[in-house]
């Protein structure tokens, strides 16, 4: 007689997963349709992993001590997944320096950016903004005075380009250049007549959306989060990969440390 069993269950890579929270970090109080598109996204990386916990914090930027006002609330240190597109000084130096104070189980995740997924999404902006094929583009970013930051803007830049079949300009908004608007005034000069289309490289509405938007392009993209409608599926996996990969890497470097 053949005895058979069912094969076992696949392993759940969230089971005993250590909390997941999300950080926003904000330059003053969010407005009311900043908090509502970021809670989106929120909503949809808990829909899709429901027996995760997830959680939301909103920092402003020029707050002493950020991570002081992340981490608390919890027996389970999480792990922190900072929802900005770029690494800057807030998460390389404000929360990487305030966590190490906290202790070493709570774990801090890559920036989101750059990444192709996020390209996708600009894409997908532009072409509902009404991108033609005789637009000249120009990704404009918040801006930071970390020059890695700033590279990794150009990187999206490169791959928007790639990703468009056009090449794809850089303006900032603040604190790196070319400014934005000294950015269209160059396109201006260069290709008289042309029409400008800006690609906010901004996760959700607020001053920067707002900056973009009077720049004085003929068409302008919504940021990638939106308070109207659901966060974009690419987002919501980039959020989840960049939560696997700080929390296996967080695990191996434990057994190291064990091994020694």
């Amino acid at each position: 007689m053949v005895v058979t069993s069912a094969a076992p269950a696949p392993l759940d890579p969230f089971a005993g997963a250590k909390p997941l929270r999300l950080v926003a970090v904000t330059h003053g109080a969010p407005s009311a349709a900043n908090r509502e598109a970021i809670m989106r996204l929120v909503d949809g990386v808990a829909s899709a992993r429901p027996e995760l916990e997830v959680a939301i914090s909103f920092v402003d930027a020029s707050d002493g001590d950020l991570a002081s006002a992340l981490v608390g609330g919890g027996a389970t240190a999480p792990v922190i997944v900072p929802l900005v597109l770029s690494a800057g000084f807030h998460v390389r130096t404000g929360l990487s320096l305030g966590l190490e104070r906290l202790g070493a189980e709570v774990v801090l995740a890559d920036a989101l950016g750059p990444d192709d997924r996020i390209v996708e999404v600009l894409a997908r902006r532009l072409a509902r903004a009404g991108l033609d094929d005789d637009a000249v583009v120009v990704l404009a970013a918040a801006g930071s005075n970390d020059p890695r930051a700033v590279r990794e803007c150009f990187e999206t830049a490169r791959r928007l380009g790639h990703r468009l079949g056009r090449a794809v300009t850089v303006g900032f908004i603040a604190a790196a250049i070319p400014r934005l608007p000294d950015a269209i005034e160059m396109i201006r000069e260069v290709h008289p007549g042309a029409r400008i289309a800006i690609a906010p490289y901004l996760l959700a509405p607020g001053a920067f959306t707002d900056a973009a938007v009077a720049a004085g392009a003929e068409l302008v993209a919504e940021p990638l989060l939106l308070p109207r409608e659901a966060a974009a599926p690419e987002l919501v996996e980039l959020v989840l990969d960049r939560y696997h990969a700080a929390s296996a890497s967080a695990s191996a470097e434990r057994r190291v440390a064990a091994e020694l």
